[in-house]
């Protein structure tokens, strides 16, 4: 596959509530550990909302109908910190990738890009406080290179999932700045950040949903 159209949108918001259906008690419990072990819970519930109703507007919808469907979804389901983020995500992707019939690799990373630049804002969070955007930035800036080099698309979310990884490993160093983690300071070193996790799951998702198409 080396475009993503609005059908494709429905049948990869059924994978991501698949996946977090299947991450949902290893989420509670990495949340546990210095949060409120709530974020297994927020995931499942929000993603399978919004898959519900992506099938219900259908793919004439066309993609950023969808994507704000989605967003709008999560938000009223799962309106916790990291509901909130990542329906702002996809709220913010949708306006990135408006009039698109069909997403390459220079608009998912526009996609992802905008959803970065949500998440910071409406988080107030910047990289290096060991969040969600630890591993967006990282995901927004190989896809930009993989798009300026003209890479297919599963060329370039396998890179944009490797980046994600890498991050995803550095969290563990960092001291969280935000949310119920910043209580527990030095607690959390030595811990993979749960919201940044989410972000690698979806990015690693949505690359094997690409390649495997």
């Amino acid at each position: 596959m080396d475009k993503i159209t609005a059908s494709d949108i429905i049948r990869l918001f059924d994978a991501w509530k698949t996946l977090f259906a299947e991450q949902r008690e290893f989420l509670i419990a990495l949340d546990g550990k210095v949060g409120d072990s709530d974020l297994g819970i927020t995931m499942s519930k929000s993603f399978a909302a919004a898959a519900e109703a992506l099938h219900g507007e259908g793919e004439v919808a066309g993609i950023a109908k969808l994507l704000r469907t989605a967003g709008a979804t999560m938000a009223r389901t799962a309106p916790s910190t990291m509901g909130t983020l990542t329906a702002t995500g996809f709220l913010r992707a949708s306006k990135a990738v408006d009039g698109k019939e069909a997403l390459g690799a220079t608009e998912v990373a526009a996609f992802w890009r905008a959803f970065r630049d949500g998440v910071a804002e409406r988080g107030k969070a910047k990289v290096g406080d060991k969040t969600l955007l630890d591993v967006l930035d990282p995901i927004a800036v190989a896809l930009e290179a993989q798009a300026e080099s003209a890479a297919p698309l599963a060329e370039a979310l396998a890179a944009a999932a490797a980046a994600a990884e890498q991050a995803l490993k550095a969290t563990e160093s960092m001291l969280a700045q935000h949310g119920k983690a910043a209580a527990f300071q030095q607690k959390t070193i030595g811990l993979q950040d749960a919201g940044a996790t989410v972000g690698y799951f979806l990015v690693r998702r949505m690359a094997e949903f690409v390649a495997e198409a």
